[in-house]
Order: C-alpha cells, then sequence, then structure tokens
C-alpha cells in the first residue's frame, strides 16, 4: 500500500539489498586486498629480476674489463720495449733518420708505424714517420695527448689521468688515427732526453678485442631481453659523460666520437627522457635503485637506474613496458570482478525469498498498525510465534489497549491546556509591565497592553516592523545583550534607558530570555520591560543627600587634619613675636607642616574633583612590570623583593593609564611598608573567562590588618600609619570603581594581606570608548 510520506519500500527488499550491498563490500575489499597483495609480490618480483640483470651486467663487464684491461697493459709495455729498441737503433739526431729506416724499422719490430716528432717553437709536430699520413701532424689540438707530449719532452712524469705511465714513457688508450679516421690504434710515446725527438710507435688494434665492452654486453643484453618480454630495452650510461655534449674531432675530414669518452657505452638508448640525467646522478650519491615514468617512442614505460661498479662507476637504465607489467594485474582483477557480480546476483535473488519467508508475520503486525492508525484500537493480532515477531504482536496489542486509554486522557489534556491558554493571555494582558516578543530579525511578533502604554505604540503600527527605542550610544550594549540570550544565556534586571514613540528618554529595569520549540532551538526573544522613572528620581534625590553628607565628614576630617599642624604653625608665629628670632630647626619644623597641609589639600581636591580620563586599551601586564621598575629601588631598601606571576593571557583593558599607575604603586607601597624587617609581595595576574575580568592579586607577608580595622579601610582619615590620613585607599576605590571594577582587601593579622583588584576585559573598540 502506498506510504503517505513518500515512496513505500518494503522491509524485504530493504532487507534483501541490505544484505547484497554487505556481501559487494566484502568481495570489494577481498578484490582490494588482492590486488593490493599480487601488486606487491608483482613489485618484489620486479625487484629481484632488476637484482639479477644488475648482477649479470657487473659479472660480465668486470669479466670483459678485466681482460680488456690486462691486454691493453700488455700492448703497452709491447710498445715501451718496442721504442727502447727503436731508440738503440736509430741516430740520436733526427737529420740523421729517414722516413724509408722508420718502415723497415717498424717491420723488424713488428709494429704497423713508428712516427718521430719533435717540440718545434712551442708545437709539438710529426718530422719522421714510416706512413706518410702520419707526417705534418700536429698535436696543439689534441687534449690531454698534447699535455703528455709537453711533459714526456719536459723530462717530467705523465700526470694526465689516462693510458699507462712509466718512466719516460706514457701510452694512450685506444681511439681512432687522426690519419685514418677508419682505423683504431694503439701508440706508445717514449722520451729521456737522448735524442731530439720523441719516438712514438704503433700497433693497429684488432676492433673485435677493442670493444668486447659493448660487443659482449650487448650479447648479454640481447640474451636479457629475449627472456623478459616485459623489458625493453638495457641501457649502459658512463656517468662521467652523460649529459654532457660528446666530443667529436674532425679527422681528415670526417667527424668522429673519442672512444674513451662516450655516455652510453653499450646498449641501446631509443626510450630519452629529460630527466635521466638527474636520476643518475641520484642513483650515484644515494647508492640505491630510482625509478621514473614517462611517455616515449608511443609507449607508457618505466625506466629503472641501477648503480653498479665494474672497474669504474656505471648506471644500468632498464625499461620496462609498464603496459605489459600491469596486463597480469588487470586480467586477475577482471576475473575476479565477473565472479564477484555473479555471487551478488546470487545473493540478492536468495535473500530476497528468504525475506519473503521471514516477514509473513510481519504483514499481520502491519495490517494492526493501519487499524491503529484508523483509530481502530480493538482489532488483536493472532500471532502465536515465539520469536522477536511474536513478542512484537503482543506489544503491538497492548499499546492499540494503552492508546485507547491515551486518548481519552489527551482530550482531557487539551481542554485543561485551552483553559491554561486563556489564564496565561489575560495575565499578560493585565500586567503593569510592558511584555513584548521579537523574532531573531528584531521584528516585533507580539506585545501587550502594558507595551502599548508605556512607549506609546499600538499593537496594529508595530507587529511585523522593528522599532527604534535604543539611544544611539546604548546600541552597542543592547546589541551584546541579544547576542547572549541568542547564545542560550539571559539578562536580568539590566538598566538602561529607551525612547517612547514621542522621543522621551525613560529609565526602565529590561529582562530578556530566549523562547524556544520543541527541539530546544531560540525560535524567539521575550523582554519584560518595567519603568523605573519614578524610582530613579527618587534614588538620585537620596545619592544627592549622601553626597552632602560624605562632603561633609570630608569637610570635618579636613578641618580636623590640618587644625594640628596650624596650631604649631600659630605657636612659632607666636615665639617669634616674643623672641624676634627663629632658629632653622623651628622653620624646618613650620615648613614640614605646611607640607603636610599641602598634601591633604592636594589628596582631597583628586578626590573631589579627578581629571579628565582619557581612556584606551591597556596591558595590564607591561604596566605592572612598569611600576615595578619604579618601585625596584624602595623594595630593595626595605628588602622586600617584588615577583610577578601571569597564570594565563591576558587580553587588554580599558582603562587610564595614569589612574591605574596610581591605584598599582599605592597598593605596592603599602605592601612594602608593612613587612619592615623585609619580605616578599607577590603579584598575581590571571584572567577569570567566566565573568570577562583581569584578576590582579597583591599578596604580602606584612603584618597583617586586624577585623576591626579592615572593616574601616576605605575611611578617610583612618590610618595606622605614622605619616598617613587614609585617603590614598579611598581614592584607589574611587579609581577601581570608575573603570567598572571591584577592590577587595583581606587580611589577617600576623599572616599578611591580599589586595584583590578586578577589572573588566575590553568588549568594544578603543575608537568607541573614547568617543
Amino acid at each position: 500500500m502506498p506510504h503517505p510520506g513518500g515512496t513505500f519500500v518494503s522491509i524485504k527488499a530493504k532487507l534483501s539489498l541490505s544484505i547484497s550491498i554487505i556481501v559487494t563490500i566484502i568481495l570489494v575489499l577481498n578484490i582490494a586486498f588482492s590486488y593490493i597483495s599480487s601488486k606487491a609480490t608483482q613489485e618484489a618480483a620486479l625487484e629481484h629480476e632488476k637484482q639479477l640483470i644488475a648482477k649479470q651486467l657487473v659479472l660480465t663487464i668486470e669479466s670483459i674489463e678485466n681482460t680488456r684491461n690486462a691486454m691493453d697493459a700488455e700492448l703497452g709495455e709491447k710498445l715501451r720495449i718496442a721504442a727502447i729498441a727503436a731508440k738503440q737503433r736509430l741516430d740520436a739526431d733526427i737529420r740523421n733518420v729517414s722516413n724509408e729506416q722508420l718502415v723497415q724499422l717498424s717491420e723488424e719490430l713488428d709494429l704497423d708505424d713508428i712516427t718521430l716528432w719533435q717540440l718545434i717553437d712551442g708545437e709539438v709536430k710529426s718530422v719522421r714517420s714510416s706512413n706518410p699520413d702520419e707526417l705534418g701532424l700536429s698535436s696543439k689540438s689534441w687534449d690531454y695527448w698534447d699535455t703528455a707530449f709537453h711533459q714526456l719532452f719536459a723530462l717530467e712524469p705523465v700526470n694526465v689521468g689516462w693510458g699507462q705511465t712509466y718512466p719516460h714513457y706514457w701510452t694512450g688508450p685506444i681511439n681512432y688515427a687522426t690519419s685514418n679516421p677508419a682505423q683504431i690504434n694503439k701508440w706508445g710515446y717514449y722520451y729521456d732526453g737522448s735524442t731530439n725527438y720523441m719516438i712514438n710507435t704503433i700497433i693497429n688494434t684488432d676492433e673485435n678485442f677493442s670493444y668486447d665492452l659493448v660487443n659482449g654486453t650487448n650479447d648479454m643484453i640481447g640474451k636479457l631481453k629475449d627472456q623478459r618480454e616485459t623489458v625493453l630495452e638495457i641501457t649502459g650510461f658512463d656517468p662521467e659523460y652523460f649529459g654532457e655534449e660528446p666530443i667529436i674531432k674532425m679527422k681528415k675530414g670526417v667527424p668522429v666520437y673519442n672512444l674513451d669518452v662516450q655516455a652510453i657505452p653499450f646498449g641501446s638508448y631509443a626510450f630519452q627522457n629529460a630527466k635521466d640525467a638527474e636520476l643518475i646522478q641520484y642513483v650515484l650519491e644515494n647508492g640505491g635503485m630510482a625509478s621514473g615514468q614517462f611517455t616515449a617512442n608511443g609507449k607508457e614505460v618505466l625506466r629503472t637506474f641501477i648503480p653498479i661498479h665494474a672497474g669504474k662507476p656505471y648506471v644500468i637504465g632498464v625499461v620496462f613496458d609498464k603496459k605489459a607489467l600491469e596486463e597480469p594485474l588487470r586480467h586477475q582483477l577482471l576475473i575476479q570482478a565477473l565472479i564477484s557480480f555473479g555471487l551478488i546476483l546470487f545473493t540478492l535473488a536468495t535473500s530476497y525469498f528468504i525475506a519473503e519467508y521471514m516477514l509473513r508475520s510481519l504483514n499481520q503486525i502491519m495490517y494492526k498498525v493501519n487499524a491503529i492508525a484508523a483509530g481502530q484500537f480493538e482489532t488483536k493480532i493472532s500471532i502465536r510465534n515465539k520469536d522477536e515477531l511474536g513478542m512484537l504482536a503482543e506489544r503491538v496489542n497492548s499499546m492499540g489497549v494503552n492508546l485507547l486509554h491515551y486518548t481519552t486522557q489527551l482530550k482531557d489534556t487539551a481542554r485543561e491546556l485551552r483553559s491554561t491558554k486563556q489564564y496565561l493571555e489575560s495575565f499578560v494582558n493585565h500586567t503593569s509591565d510592558a511584555i513584548h516578543l521579537v523574532d531573531l530579525d528584531g521584528r516585533i511578533q507580539q506585545v501587550n497592553s502594558a507595551f502599548e502604554a508605556i512607549y506609546g505604540w499600538s499593537a496594529d503600527e508595530i507587529i511585523g516592523s522593528r522599532i527604534d527605542h535604543v539611544p544611539k550610544e546604548h546600541l552597542s550594549a543592547h546589541e551584546r545583550h541579544i547576542a547572549t540570550v541568542i547564545a542560550g544565556g539571559s539578562v536580568t534586571d539590566y538598566e538602561t534607558v529607551h525612547y517612547t514613540k514621542n522621543g522621551q528618554l525613560i529609565d526602565v529595569s529590561l529582562t530578556i530570555s530566549p523562547i524556544r520549540d520543541e527541539q530546544e532551538n531560540i525560535i524567539a526573544i521575550a523582554t519584560i520591560t518595567r519603568n523605573i522613572t519614578s524610582r530613579k528620581q527618587t534614588e538620585e534625590m537620596i545619592r544627592r543627600s549622601e553626597k552632602l553628607s560624605v562632603v561633609g565628614q570630608l569637610a570635618a576630617g579636613v578641618a580636623h587634619e590640618i587644625r594640628n599642624p596650624l596650631t604649631t604653625i600659630r605657636g612659632f608665629i607666636q615665639l617669634q613675636k616674643q623672641t624676634g628670632h627663629l632658629s632653622p630647626q623651628h622653620l624646618d619644623l613650620v615648613m614640614l607642616e605646611l607640607d603636610q597641609i599641602n598634601r591633604i589639600a592636594s589628596e582631597f581636591l583628586v578626590f573631589a574633583k579627578p581629571e579628565a580620563p582619557q581612556t584606551s586599551l591597556l596591558d595590564v601586564g607591561d604596566l605592572l612590570r612598569d611600576m615595578m621598575m619604579l618601585m625596584e629601588m624602595e623594595a630593595r631598601q626595605s628588602h622586600v623583593e617584588l615577583t610577578l606571576h601571569t597564570l594565563s593571557d591576558i587580553p587588554a583593558v580599558p582603562g587610564v593609564r595614569n589612574q591605574l599607575k596610581q591605584v598599582f604603586v599605592n597598593v605596592m607601597k603599602n605592601g612594602i611598608e608593612a613587612m619592615p624587617e623585609g619580605g616578599a609581595v607577590t603579584i598575581e595576574l590571571d584572567n577569570d573567562p567566566s565573568g570577562g575580568e583581569v584578576l590582579i592579586r597583591f599578596i604580602d607577608q606584612g603584618v597583617g590588618i586586624s577585623q576591626e580595622d579592615l572593616a574601616r579601610i576605605g575611611e578617610p582619615f583612618f590610618s595606622r600609619k605614622q605619616v598617613g590620613n587614609g585617603l590614598g585607599i579611598m581614592i584607589c576605590q574611587q579609581i577601581i570603581g570608575n573603570h567598572n571594577g571591584s577592590m577587595t582587601i583581606s587580611s589577617e593579622l600576623g599572616n599578611g594581606t591580599c589586595v584583590e583588584v578586578r577589572l573588566p576585559v575590553s568588549k568594544e573598540d578603543p575608537a568607541e570608548q573614547n568617543d
């Protein structure tokens, strides 16, 4: 049957679908875990394959390198012996040596060529040779060969870093011949200073022997590639030259690469990548393998760089076909996905039939529930099963009976609620306090009769609109209170002023509370307003009367305090009249008494008419540290230590800097004077986030104050000090009160004193406060 709230979906379908989803999740996780495991296995096999390729290449290269080096050394030694033999057979002066003689001598010594070189005007040139193509050559452009020739002529050891060096002899590496670029030779050079020429013995090398490193290694690379379908290319990189420009020389008009400076000594380099040089340097520095993916020649490939050492450092680059590597994994994933899809279809069909069997009893329960929904509570369910559905049927039958009982009670309750509503409406409309409700946008939703009487607006005028009854200077405070209520709090007995409809200001006391719905969400704000204009006027009259009383007390105190020094001054003046002179000590006493009168008058004026405040945001910590530096000398003289403890992060406080300095100095000075034998004054600075206040506690270890004296602290002209009039604490209390703070003093005789000052934290912009 259709569901009133939307499309009806049977539990049978939900149950079968839920089971299928669970099975699907399990199968997907199984596929994922299997894929991850297979991939890890494949990566381990690939890593092993890379290591195996590297080991085979290292063994091949080392074997070829060792063989070639041995043969190269043997040829070099043969050329050296031949050069020494030639020196013994030739005249020491090159003018007495002919080219034909060199041809005959090269045949006797089993050499291909013999060439004689001379150092002419700083340039090494070939002057005699058994090979006409070798005549007239200059080594000026031959790089380290030219350097080696000059070192031999200077009878210095050759240290160019290439070839083999013996005393008076150097043999260069195998390379293409300058006289014939198609020919590859091995050269030996001998000069011991006994001749005016250098002997150059030459053997034409077998190309296959000279490049066994290339051919032999390439044969091995071909076999490795044939054995592995995923390997596309194996490249041998010489890190010393890879990435550098190749050295090409023109020999007989033919460009020839230097055989001893090849960037790719073996293998092929068809799959090139711009980042190869960077990765080669990386594996050389770190000693491990590194890989990079890129696309080349229309294929997505993976190149792995493997550092090896076979006589010298090489880097092997193995290029794998990324698609071929991943093909087995993709095939396995496809098979598992097809199997899983079949299992999901089977699970869906099977769970659907099982759910249909299990939910037959539930259909009867649904019939009973539908009857209850239609108001037929007497219908019974006849299920006798001893399972959960049987228990549910029994509970539904009980529910029908209880609903009949509760429905009757609800009807009675509804009648009571209507009566209560009428009572509350009568109370709201007949109370003397104005009540109005606004939504969260500030629009009036409801007002009572007292609101109309106090403010002058009728309900018809303002329902659904906003009213401008808050003065501009109180607007920010009003907005803070509204924000407090929206946040879930409330405001009680907040006194302020409001405008009426005709623009008159009235004093009011407000109680602001949130209105919540069934889900405890705040949907409106209720404000109860009491007109306290008459009460304020009465309180003002009382305050004026109290001020006059305080002024009288202060005047009497000032008169009393000034009378004593005036009496002293009068006595000295009478003494002056009688004797005609006063001693310097008498004049000093007169000046002290006049200073006392001036001090009393100044403090009285500060209390009676404080200066106009210049409020700003203050860092209380910095202010306290400044005052501690000011009092430090006086504290040291009294053997008192001043210590500041900041217990939490302290926000800025709005206030008048000079007035708060006066308070802090007065309290610190009282603490120091209360410890004649020395001690410590500890200042604790803390933040009270619940009250939005900063706490400053001044704790001394002084003599303390008795409870009788503590009750009189703050009275004008009450002090137990030898020099004091009690106005200091009174002025401090007035300054803290003007800052909307509080000042509390607690003490016991012999146990020190604690003065706690509380200052409110800034909630407004400093510019607004100054306004």
